[in-house]
């Protein structure tokens, strides 16, 4: 009977690969297979920083893509009785699908602690195809609402990403990583209305291609909504060869495999855990004070930012007589795709040295500072016209984004360093 207990206990033990640093790898545990990786290779992880660009770019394109013609679709839609009670129904559609992330993203990154990251991720990216689509395809004001409902709901991206974007990298390279979160993200709040702005009521602004009683004259907001769906389906392909981070074990409190915790969870489980669970309880997010002031100032600048995505395309496009600049569709997406195109150079090649030279606190409030007399300067752009026009609008447009990425980076920095992550 001894015998046939011991072999069964030696069977249901995985395989263990001690190094010579005292680091333990589990055989056939993904989040040993990307630490072993790390360890081997000390550079920058190109290849799989491009799955933390793209998944973060899926989950942020269809945010704000609606912008520029929500009020258009809501005028059609039919539900508002009076023009100036437009505006007021087509509020409702932009919150809806950050609501549904509100009620959702807590549920989402603990499922991606429990199942891993990989499947939460890819259950997103579906969610993005499938209804954002429908979003293009709605016939009904409470159609829109849902589907913008479920799309945010079910679109538990961006928390995953941040820790998936830790966790294939090594430290030294943690700012890049989040850098490109952030960068990702406030790429795709201005990609988004630039596709929306391009591509909107096709058979209006480009009768030679798409005709009336084609598809997407029958549907005048689908096309914007089918590009972005098309990209989020490229990345769910890609997605099948992107490796897993979560352990499938326990692991130290400092996030290190030591053999002797190791061996001591494989001897006793039942001992193991309990102490796990002591030392859990004994700590509360709430009381973390680093954590909650970094996750404050990231919901203020959240809602700050949010309305400036929101209120730039409408307030560029607005008449002159009320106070905006008469730009045209294009106008407005020429300069957020240049704006966009300097997110990318400057999370690259220049946010990481600043990073290192002034750290995420005091380069998060200098940006906080230079932001107030940036926002003051847009009123008075009413008094330019012609390529001056131009020139200050681009200007201003790319120093307030990238500031605006620097506080967020910066956040995410913070957040990252207040907890102790428990694989």
């Amino acid at each position: 009977r001894n015998g046939r207990e011991a072999a069964a206990a030696e069977s249901s033990v995985p395989l263990l690969e001690k190094k010579a640093d005292g680091v333990l790898y589990v055989e056939g545990c993904p989040g040993c297979a990307v630490d072993r990786r790390k360890a081997a290779n000390p550079g920058i992880p190109y290849g799989t920083f491009i799955y933390v660009w793209t998944v973060t770019l899926c989950t942020a394109l269809p945010i704000s893509s609606l912008f520029p013609f929500l009020y258009f679709m809501i005028r059609d839609l039919h539900v508002a009785k009076r023009t100036e009670d437009i505006g007021f129904y087509a509020g409702f559609v932009g919150a809806s699908f950050m609501f549904g992330r509100c009620l959702t993203s807590t549920l989402w990154g603990i499922a991606a602690d429990r199942i891993g990251r990989k499947p939460v991720v890819v259950f997103g990216i579906l969610s993005v195809v499938i209804f954002n689509t429908l979003f293009g395809l709605s016939v009904t004001y409470w159609m829109a609402i849902a589907t913008r409902f479920l799309l945010g709901a079910l679109n538990g991206l961006l928390g995953p990403m941040k820790a998936y974007a830790i966790e294939v990298c090594r430290p030294e390279h943690e700012p890049l990583a989040l850098s490109l979160v952030s960068t990702a993200w406030g790429i795709g709040l201005i990609i988004g209305p630039a596709l929306g702005g391009y591509l909107a009521l096709p058979a209006e602004k480009y009768p030679n291609i798409f005709s009336p009683d084609s598809l997407f004259g029958r549907f005048p907001y689908f096309l914007p909504c089918l590009c972005t769906s098309v990209f989020a389906a490229i990345v769910l392909i890609s997605c099948i060869w992107m490796p897993e981070t979560l352990h499938k074990h326990k692991v130290s409190d400092d996030g290190n495999q030591s053999v002797e915790a190791l061996e001591a969870h494989l001897i006793d489980p039942k001992e193991e855990v309990g102490q796990s669970n002591s030392s859990n309880t004994k700590k509360s997010l709430f009381k973390n004070w680093p954590l909650m002031s970094s996750i404050i100032v990231y919901c203020v600048f959240s809602f700050h930012d949010m309305a400036y995505t929101e209120v730039f395309s409408l307030w560029a496009e607005s008449d002159r007589k009320y106070g905006g600049l008469s730009l045209s569709s294009e106008d407005v997406g020429q300069t957020l795709a240049i704006t966009g195109a300097s997110l990318l150079v400057y999370q690259l090649f220049m946010y990481p040295s600043i990073i290192k030279v002034l750290g995420p606190i005091k380069s998060s409030q200098i940006a906080a500072v230079l932001c107030i007399p940036i926002l003051f300067a847009y009123p008075y752009m009413t008094y330019l016209s012609g390529p001056g026009l131009s020139i200050v609008l681009n200007i201003a447009s790319v120093i307030k984004n990238n500031l605006g990425v620097t506080i967020i980076t910066g956040t995410f920095i913070l957040q990252n360093n207040a907890v102790v992550y428990y694989p």
